[in-house]
């Protein structure tokens, strides 16, 4: 093992909460090496030093390691109807909801969900979970610095409200960043909590069997409290909701019986 690249592992950790020993080691030192080596440095820890001064160095870093980076309003429509149709729905019946985002990423979703719920509520009210089986892109969503493509889709208000631009990125308000808690989990293999109002968990199912699905929708319709609301992505549309405890509420949101 290369002492350089442990020494530069235990540093970035301590720095950023990106644990680098979960990625295969070959693969990542070659894949930093170049990086750094485009960028003119001989040695980790002079790559190290360089992050620590240039935020840009850090941010380029950062999108390097957690590839899987979604975006804010990914299908805006759909966000929409979440808005106008779903919530008020949602708080006319409770006014504290119990939110969920699961599979959440580096953290873009359930930070939309955070920016659509304070147009009914003031931030201090708003507490969502967010989960994802990756401890690294949970750290990348809990720092909170997105690139110019992340806000693609997202309205100019609500980028004006929320994000400070920092070069080419952008970091999120401190105040929006203490309505979401993100955990780790693992949808198929970790219990669920209960009495949720919304669970949102959009383009990840796609990925699993058909099986795993069937697990999936059952666990979410138990997490659900009576009337609660599942929203999935716009591949994922569930046939016959029926079987799983629930019913169509709009095209891709389903309400447990």
């Amino acid at each position: 093992m290369d002492k350089n690249y442990i020494l530069f592992t235990e540093q970035i950790k301590r720095k950023t909460g990106i644990d680098l020993r979960l990625y295969k080691e070959a693969q990542m030192v070659r894949r930093l090496t170049s990086l750094f080596e485009k960028r003119g440095f001989s040695s980790f820890q002079e790559y190290y030093k360089g992050i620590e001064n240039n935020k840009e160095l850090m941010h380029e870093f950062l999108d390097r390691m957690t590839i899987n980076v979604s975006e804010f309003y990914r299908n805006a429509k759909r966000w929409e109807v979440l808005e106008t149709r779903i919530l008020p729905k949602l708080l006319q019946q409770n006014r504290k909801l119990k939110v969920w985002s699961a599979a959440c990423s580096a953290g873009e979703e359930p930070y939309t969900l955070a920016m659509i719920l304070s147009k009914f509520l003031p931030l201090h009210q708003i507490s969502i979970l967010a989960t994802d089986i990756d401890e690294n892109i949970l750290a990348r969503a809990r720092m909170g610095v997105y690139p110019e493509r992340s806000l693609q889709e997202m309205p100019f208000d609500m980028k004006k409200r929320f994000f400070t631009q920092d070069g080419a990125y952008y970091n999120i308000h401190p105040d929006l960043k203490k309505a979401v808690t993100f955990n780790k989990q693992n949808l198929l293999a970790d219990p669920f909590g209960t009495n949720f109002d919304l669970i949102v968990c959009r383009n990840v199912l796609i990925y699993f069997t058909e099986e795993a699905k069937d697990l999936l929708y059952n666990k979410f319709s138990d997490a659900l409290k009576s009337d609660g609301i599942l929203f999935v992505g716009s591949t994922e549309q569930i046939f016959n909701p029926g079987i799983y405890g629930l019913e169509t509420e709009e095209t891709f949101f389903y309400r447990k019986k």
